[in-house]
């Protein structure tokens, strides 16, 4: 089946792509296989010269491929530009750290395991497969590929069947940059065929960022395979703002934080907790930022929601909002698919939620908040760690004590304090529960797909 390329702001089709054949796939395995083998012989020195190549193409290109990426999955066209030029940043940050981070381990006193020497290394393991989302179609990869290939790695990218344009851009990056033949390949398949490629001997390991059915699915066929496998699955993270907060801070954040990517974001902020003794405040500023926001073509600057990457995704969307609302909840402002053409949401805050509402336990990925009144810090953390998801939450306090107290007892990946959550490539980032497991970025990142050898000498 083809590949379309869909404008989500027109609904039109700007290009269609034929998938690649089974041989062209065993083709393409053969020449990461071969090309992992050519890495590993070579310096940090060398890969992170490549590395700083392909930054330099990237950030030569930010203007034309943040203009690609809106087009193709919808996001503001600043957000992309920025989306580029944080690719950049990952990459030069693993080129200039990779070797520190991979560093031999002496044990400081060898005699007390009966050695001379004793120590540890981090070794690639060969070739690894990534199974990547839409929603931040260079970000999402570069994160992986760049820790990956500075470690001695290469890559097979399946990415979203939505963004191939994004996808054939990312297959000759790293080649160009001057990688060897097969350092990085991107695979138009369909998701039937993830299990082929990962069940292939010369497939060493998975990473997928995505949704909870995809990641069971992956997680499910790299442990038949005995494979290492790294999970970044969805999120519905908490923002809790406390009687203490700058509330108006808070409230500018979080509309921030809810509609960055369109609302698309595995970490916004979704769920808004807010402590009964500002609740009325908050919600009042809250409610009328995100009424006033600008809903439209997200190539042009002035425009701060876009449309929804998908028809599917909107329509989802709408069905979550219409369950809580025929359900009893509250609809603040929003709430209606706009006339017109493209895949737009308009801006939505929701109240007076109740547990039997799909809302209070589904990801809610478009411009949908969630608004709830807490009488206190542990009916604030109850409701912050009520969902199965445990990815990235956000508290809004001047107390230092109950700083604490809220990052000790938050069931989470990340926990970020008076601000919304952000991605940094010097952090570790993953999550917990069915938010998936391991990580990304920083020295935590890059050593996810080595191997950790003991060497013992007498």
């Amino acid at each position: 089946m083809a590949i379309a390329s869909v404008n989500p702001t027109t609904g039109s089709t700007e290009m269609i792509i034929e998938p690649h054949t089974a041989e062209e796939v065993q083709a393409r395995i053969a020449e990461a296989a071969e090309a992992a083998r050519l890495l590993r012989g070579t310096t940090f020195a060398q890969r992170a010269q490549w590395m700083l190549a392909a930054a330099d193409i990237l950030e030569d290109q930010a203007e034309g491929l943040g203009e690609l990426i809106t087009v193709e999955m919808g996001k503001p066209i600043a957000q992309s530009i920025a989306e580029v030029h944080k690719c950049v940043k990952a990459i030069r940050f693993y080129a200039a750290h990779a070797e520190e981070f991979l560093a031999d381990a002496p044990l400081k006193d060898p005699s007390s395991v009966g050695a001379s020497r004793a120590w540890t290394r981090y070794e690639p393991l060969g070739t690894v497969l990534a199974v990547m989302p839409w929603n931040y179609p260079l970000w999402q990869v570069i994160r992986f590929a760049a820790p990956a290939l500075m470690a001695g790695n290469s890559g097979l990218l399946k990415h979203a069947s939505n963004v191939p344009q994004a996808a054939l851009f990312l297959d000759t990056l790293f080649e160009r940059a001057g990688f060897p033949l097969g350092s990085f390949r991107t695979l138009l398949i369909g998701g039937t065929e993830v299990a082929g490629v990962l069940a292939d001997a010369r497939v060493k390991a998975v990473t997928l960022t995505g949704s909870e059915p995809a990641g069971r699915s992956v997680a499910s066929i790299a442990g038949d395979h005995v494979k290492k496998a790294v999970l970044e699955l969805g999120g519905s993270d908490p923002f809790i703002v406390m009687p203490s907060a700058d509330v108006a801070a808070a409230a500018a954040t979080a509309v921030r934080a809810r509609i960055s990517n369109n609302g698309q974001s595995c970490i916004a902020g979704k769920r808004f907790i807010v402590h009964t003794e500002v609740y009325d405040a908050f919600a009042a500023e809250f409610v009328k930022l995100m009424s006033e926001l600008s809903v439209g073509d997200p190539l042009n600057p002035a425009t701060q929601v876009g449309p929804l990457a998908t028809l599917s995704g909107r329509d989802e969307l709408a069905e979550l909002v219409e369950d809580a609302r025929a359900l009893g909840a509250q609809v603040l402002t929003g709430g209606v698919v706009p006339e017109g053409p493209g895949f737009f949401y308009a801006p939505t805050v929701l109240a007076g939620l109740s547990e039997e509402m799909r809302i209070i336990q589904e990801e809610t990925f478009g411009p949908v908040a969630s608004l709830y009144r807490a009488q206190d810090r542990e009916d604030a953390l109850r409701i912050a760690n009520q969902t199965t998801f445990g990815l990235s939450s956000a508290v809004w306090t001047a107390d230092a004590h109950e700083e604490e107290w809220f990052t000790a007892n938050l069931d989470a990946g990340a926990v970020f304090v008076n601000g919304m959550t952000v991605s940094h490539q010097e952090l570790p980032f993953g999550g917990i529960k069915r938010s998936g497991f391991g990580r990304e970025l920083a020295a935590d990142g890059i050593r996810e797909f080595c191997n950790l050898k003991t060497v013992w000498k007498a």
